[in-house]
């Protein structure tokens, strides 16, 4: 992996760093970074402990996103962090990570292969720290500055009332930049901080096309449609298009016979229309 060391008077440096209040004095990055810098970016954070709502809002909402040809921002870490980056490989997007310590040393090292998939991908990663120097403790709120700079908006699609995402969307708003969250469960200690945030202001979103909506992207691709081979795969598709991810409740909605309902699902999975998300959870 090569990594390339930026000075903050370079001419390869980004300008939207140079902006920040507290611009990194040096940035190190693998990948193309300026490709990415061209084309709208969306940062995606959130809790590191994620709910199977906010797994499964997390990996449709940044999905589509990348579908649509914007760059997922997040920054490596454990929970939506990596979850909004598989969501954007898998879907054959673009991705960029910020990482709290040197890129020749992956924190956490359990997201190593997921570094190097985002390179080998077309994405980038960028950090402002040198080989050899510990990810410490402050530095995971620092990161979170340059996650906020390298993005247009920034969107939580979950968060606990302490959640370290909280210090991203704090810095997104010094920034100038628009927050926006989607909405939890009142009764879900995860879901805290994301709903405070919309009562403080910030923007609802609950699909990727009030993004895309909001902010005028411009779409690369159509979005493709999952159909149903039969009507009872299209019914289930369409009960997971309205956000129901609980499998008891799907099967109740659905009002299907218990054996056609589990047929139907392993079906779908198979085909790969449907994800599971574990604990009976489910998402398109």
């Amino acid at each position: 992996m090569i990594v390339k060391k930026l000075l903050l008077n370079a001419n390869a440096y980004p300008a939207v760093l140079r902006q920040l209040s507290s611009p990194p004095k040096e940035l190190f990055v693998a990948g193309e970074l300026d490709e990415l810098l061209a084309r709208p970016r969306v940062a995606i954070v959130g809790s590191r402990k994620v709910s199977a709502y906010g797994r499964s809002v997390t990996m449709q909402i940044a999905g589509e996103l990348a579908r649509q040809g914007i760059v997922i921002v997040s920054g490596l870490a454990l929970g939506v962090d990596g979850l909004a980056h598989r969501a954007a490989l898998e879907a054959g997007g673009l991705t960029l990570a910020v990482l709290p310590g040197p890129i020749e040393t992956i924190y956490p090292s359990s997201h190593t292969a997921l570094a190097r998939q985002i390179i080998d991908s077309g994405g980038a990663l960028v950090s402002e720290y040198p080989a050899g120097t510990p990810a410490y403790k402050p530095n995971f709120v620092a990161r979170n500055r340059i996650v906020a700079g390298l993005s247009d908006v920034l969107l939580i699609t979950e968060a606990a009332l302490k959640s370290g995402s909280l210090h991203t969307a704090r810095f997104a708003l010094e920034q100038g930049k628009d927050v926006l969250a989607v909405p939890g469960n009142i009764a879900s200690e995860m879901s805290v901080g994301a709903n405070n945030l919309l009562k403080a202001g910030a923007t609802p979103v609950t699909s990727a096309d009030d993004v895309l909506r909001l902010f005028d992207f411009k779409p690369a691709v159509k979005a493709r449609a999952v159909r149903g081979a039969n009507a009872a795969e299209q019914s289930l598709i369409d009960l997971l298009a309205q956000g129901m991810a609980d499998g008891a409740n799907l099967l109740e909605a659905s009002a299907l016979q218990v054996g056609e309902f589990n047929q139907t699902l392993t079906m779908l999975e198979i085909t790969g229309k449907i994800r599971a998300l574990g604990g009976n959870q489910w998402s398109l």
